[in-house]
C-alpha cells in the first residue's frame, strides 16, 4: 500500500512539472477529384507552390489555385488512390529540388529522382524550382564567348556566357543536334568548362537513351545532368522540368560556376500548362493557351544571367514551329524574352545544308560583345560577303551572262556557305574554325570546285593539327589576330595550297 501511494505522489510531482503546449495542425478535405486535379476545402492559409500531402497513403499535392474556401491542387503520384473524403495537411514547404556535385552524369526526374537506376543521389543542398531572377545591380554585361563548335554559330550567331538564345525551327531540321554538338563541344573550351543541364521535355524515352549514350561516348557526362520527362508522364512533370533544369544550373552559377540550361522543347511545355490550366478551370484566352503563359517563359529565362561573382547561367530554349511559321504565338512570345535567335529552315535541310540556319533570320543581339577579338576581325568580313551573295545571287538568276567581278562574288559566297557546312557530333575548336574562316575569307578556296572543298578543309585541319599546331596554340593564347600572328597563317595557308 505504502508503494502505491509513493508512486501516486510521484505521478503528481511529474505532472505538476509538465508542460503541456498546445500543437495546431492545418487540415482539409478532398471535396472533388478527377482528371488528375485534387479541389480541397478547408485550407486557409496555403502558399501559391506549396506541397500538401495526404499522409494516410503518402500522396503528395502541389497547390496551384488559391480560391476563396477552396484549393485547386495537382497530385505528383499515385492519383488514383486518392478519395473524396480524405484528409490533406499542409507541409509549409515550397517545391524544391536536390542540387549538388553528385548530379553530375545523372538522369533524374523534376523532383530529383533518379531514373537511371544508379541509386539515390545525395543531395548538397535543396533549391526552390521558382526564384526571383536577379537584379540589374548583381548581373554584369554579356561578354564572354560560350563557343559552340559550330562554325555558323560561332562566326555570325555568337552566343555569350549569361545569354538567352532562342533555337526553333520545325520538326525533323537539327535543333536537338545543335544542343547536343553545343554540350559535346564544352569540353574543349579553352576557358573553363560549364556545367551543362539538358532538359527533356515530353521527349522519346529512346530519344533520351540515344542522347545519353553519346554523351557518355564522348566523355560529356562528367559535366552534364539530364532532367528527363517523357509523353507518359503527367502534365505537371512537364510543366515543372524547365523550372528543375534552371535551379540545378543556378546552384552552379551561384558557386561562381558557368551553367548552360536546354530546354527541349518549351512548346511542349507550354501545352503542358496550357492542359492543367483547362483542368483547373482558369480563363483562356489566345489558342485556349491560359494569360499568364508569356509569364510562365519569361520568370524561367530571366533568371539566366551572367552575376558580378563570376558565375553565369546561359539558357537555350528550344522551340517547335509549325510550317516555318515563327510568327505563331509561342515563339514571338520567346523571340520577344530572349536575346536572339536560331532560326532552322525546312528547305534548307531538305537542300543538304546542314546545319540548316538561316543566316538572314537569324540573330544574336550580344552579337561581336561575346566575340574573341580574332573572331570579331575574321567574322565582319564574312557577313558583308554573304551579304551581297543573298543579292546576288537573286539578280543572278535573272541574268544569263554576269560580269566577272559578279560572278567572282557569287563563287566566294557559294565558297563560304560550303564551308559553313558542318556534321552532326562533329564541332569544331573555335582556333580552327577561325583558321577555315580566314582561309575562305582571303581567297585560298575560290580556285577550287564546290564539291572538293570539303575534302580540302579536312586535310587543312589535319595540316594545321599535325604540322601548324604550335599556330593553333598562339591563336588560344593571343585570342586576337595581330599582324605577326596573320603573317605566320597566311605564310602557312600559302604552303599548303601550293602543295595540294
Amino acid at each position: 500500500m505504502e508503494d502505491l501511494d509513493f508512486l501516486i505522489e510521484k505521478l503528481k510531482r511529474e505532472l505538476e512539472t509538465l508542460e503541456l503546449k498546445p500543437e495546431t495542425e492545418e487540415a482539409g478535405e478532398v471535396i472533388q477529384v478527377g482528371d488528375g486535379i485534387v479541389w480541397i476545402s478547408g485550407l486557409t492559409k496555403v502558399f501559391v507552390s506549396e506541397i500538401l500531402i495526404i499522409e494516410e497513403k503518402n500522396i503528395l499535392l502541389l497547390a496551384l489555385n488559391l480560391e476563396e474556401g477552396l484549393i485547386g491542387s495537382v497530385a505528383l503520384n499515385d492519383f488514383g488512390k486518392i478519395k473524396e473524403g480524405d484528409v490533406v495537411k499542409r507541409t509549409r514547404q515550397i517545391i524544391q529540388i536536390p542540387v549538388g556535385e553528385k548530379l553530375l552524369g545523372r538522369v533524374i526526374d523534376p523532383l530529383g529522382r533518379a531514373l537511371d537506376g544508379l541509386g539515390s543521389i545525395e543531395a548538397n543542398d535543396f533549391y526552390p524550382l521558382e526564384r526571383k531572377a536577379p537584379s540589374v545591380f548583381e548581373r554584369e554585361p554579356v561578354n564572354t564567348p560560350l563557343h559552340t563548335g559550330i562554325k555558323i554559330i560561332d562566326a555570325l550567331i555568337p552566343i555569350g556566357r549569361g545569354q538567352r538564345e532562342l533555337i526553333l525551327g520545325d520538326r525533323q531540321t537539327g535543333k536537338t543536334s545543335i544542343a547536343l554538338d553545343i554540350i559535346l563541344n564544352q569540353k574543349n573550351d579553352v576557358l573553363r568548362t560549364p556545367i551543362c543541364v539538358y532538359v527533356a521535355i515530353g521527349q522519346k524515352m529512346s530519344k533520351i537513351r540515344r542522347l545519353y549514350e553519346i554523351l557518355r561516348k564522348e566523355g560529356a557526362l562528367d559535366y552534364t545532368i539530364i532532367v528527363a520527362t517523357t509523353p507518359d508522364d503527367l502534365p505537371i512533370l512537364l510543366y515543372l522540368a524547365p523550372y528543375s533544369g534552371c535551379a540545378i544550373g543556378e546552384y552552379f552559377r551561384d558557386k561562381g560556376e558557368d551553367a548552360v540550361v536546354i530546354y527541349d522543347d518549351l512548346t511542349k511545355h507550354a501545352w503542358a500548362w496550357r492542359e492543367i490550366s483547362l483542368l483547373l478551370k482558369r480563363p483562356v484566352g489566345r489558342e485556349a493557351y491560359p494569360g499568364d503563359i508569356f509569364y510562365t517563359h519569361s520568370r524561367l529565362l530571366e533568371r539566366a544571367a551572367k552575376l558580378k561573382n563570376g558565375g553565369s547561367l546561359t539558357a537555350l530554349p528550344i522551340c517547335e514551329t509549325q510550317l516555318g511559321d515563327i510568327s505563331a504565338y509561342i515563339p514571338t512570345n520567346l523571340i520577344s524574352i530572349t536575346d536572339g535567335q536560331i532560326y532552322l529552315e525546312t528547305d534548307l535541310f531538305k537542300a543538304n545544308f546542314r546545319p540548316a540556319i538561316n543566316i538572314g533570320l537569324s540573330v544574336s543581339r550580344v552579337g561581336s560583345k561575346a566575340q574573341t577579338k580574332i573572331m570579331k576581325k575574321i567574322a565582319g568580313k564574312l557577313k558583308l560577303d554573304l551579304a551581297q551573295f543573298r543579292e546576288l545571287e537573286e539578280f543572278a538568276k535573272l541574268s544569263a551572262e554576269l560580269p566577272e567581278d559578279i560572278a567572282s562574288k557569287i563563287k566566294r559566297g557559294r565558297v563560304l556557305m560550303e564551308i559553313l557546312k558542318q556534321e552532326n557530333l562533329k564541332p569544331l575548336t573555335f582556333e580552327k574554325i577561325s583558321v577555315l574562316i580566314y582561309a575562305a575569307n582571303n581567297g585560298f578556296f575560290d580556285d577550287f570546285e564546290i564539291s572538293k572543298i570539303k575534302e580540302i578543309e579536312n586535310k587543312l585541319l589535319e595540316y594545321f593539327e599535325v604540322e601548324k599546331k604550335e599556330i593553333l596554340e598562339e591563336i588560344i593564347n593571343k585570342k586576337d589576330l595581330d599582324e605577326e600572328l596573320e603573317n605566320k597563317l597566311k605564310e602557312a595557308l600559302i604552303k599548303f595550297f601550293e602543295n595540294l
